[in-house]
């Protein structure tokens, strides 16, 4: 997803120096959400991660 995020980021500036400025905006917002939902699923996931943590092995 985070790769994603970098592609359209990428389409965006190119199309801003290009000119095309409602593309732009476009990729740049589809870029920012992205991002935004790579965030959160990591937070997400590193909270669980700590919450649950490693236990160690019972004898």
């Amino acid at each position: 997803m985070l790769y994603w995020a970098a592609v359209f980021l990428i389409i965006a500036i190119i199309a801003g120096l290009l000119g095309f400025t409602g593309i732009a905006v476009a990729a740049a917002g589809i870029a920012k959400v992205l991002f935004v939902l790579f965030l959160i699923i990591f937070l997400v996931l590193l909270v669980a991660g700590i919450s649950i943590g490693r236990r160690p092995p019972s004898t």
